[in-house]
């Protein structure tokens, strides 16, 4: 259960929202939930005390989930895919100047390290839907789209530098997988196919092997300083009556 402390953090202090999931990467159907990603800023006085602020929120709001900033770039710098697909959400909710510079700094997080995490984290799921075939039969069709989707973007990010979550006219061949229509054994082609690609983009990928970490990290520290001159500009007005 959420605290009444984090909901606030992420109710007063969000700096970036966004809607994530199928809405944001053009396969929602009917039914399909609305995913809410954010981004808060905790007050840098937090950070003095024993009990620092959480490095995550999930809530208030169902299918909410929230990262503190500096958790976030944290692990966008280490091009975990569901964080960097955050960044890069068709569906913004909600920026102020905070999370406006954030956006500017999207190319600052891309690297070639976005080839093993996109890859390792679809290997994983990939294992996941094999064991359903052994234990059910059949795979989570769900999450067999997805894979699919993820192996795709994570190919188009290396071939061109740039990372595009709508799927475009892939659409209707992507909702066919979740429909159950395409037989495992062409998923399973379609995943190997799509690792392959990924590993010859690799090869010639115009990102950069490493991101921009400094770039990022006095953008975080620019931020927490005036997080802190904000937090004491009354005790300083008050100090001067």
């Amino acid at each position: 259960m959420t605290s009444p402390e984090a909901e606030a953090l992420v109710r007063d202090h969000t700096v970036y929202s966004c809607v994530m999931g199928s809405h944001a990467f053009g396969l929602a159907t009917d039914g399909s939930d609305t995913d809410r990603r954010g981004v808060f800023l905790a007050p840098t006085p937090l950070f003095w005390r024993f009990d620092k602020p959480p490095t995550h929120v999930e809530g208030p709001a169902e299918e909410q989930f929230s990262w503190e900033l500096e958790r976030f770039c944290e692990l966008a710098l280490r091009a975990n895919p569901n964080v960097l697909e955050c960044l890069h959400s068709p569906l913004v909710e909600y920026v102020d100047d905070v999370g406006r510079e954030l956006l500017s700094l999207r190319g600052a997080f891309l690297s070639r390290l976005a080839h093993g995490t996109f890859v390792r984290y679809a290997s994983g799921q990939r294992r996941k839907l094999e064991a359903d075939v052994r234990q059910y039969g059949a795979p989570r069709w769900k999450h067999a789209m997805h894979l699919l989707r993820l192996l795709t973007s994570g190919r188009d990010l290396l071939r061109t530098g740039e990372l595009v979550i709508e799927v475009g006219p892939a659409r209707e061949e992507l909702l066919a997988v979740k429909r159950g229509e395409v037989p495992w054994t062409e998923v399973e082609r379609r995943m190997t196919h799509l690792v392959e690609e990924n590993d010859e983009a690799a090869r010639t990928s115009p990102l950069p092997p490493h991101p921009d970490r400094s770039r990022v990290e006095d953008f975080l520290v620019r931020t927490r300083r005036a997080s802190a001159l904000y937090s004491a500009a009354p005790l300083v007005t008050r100090s001067r009556r």
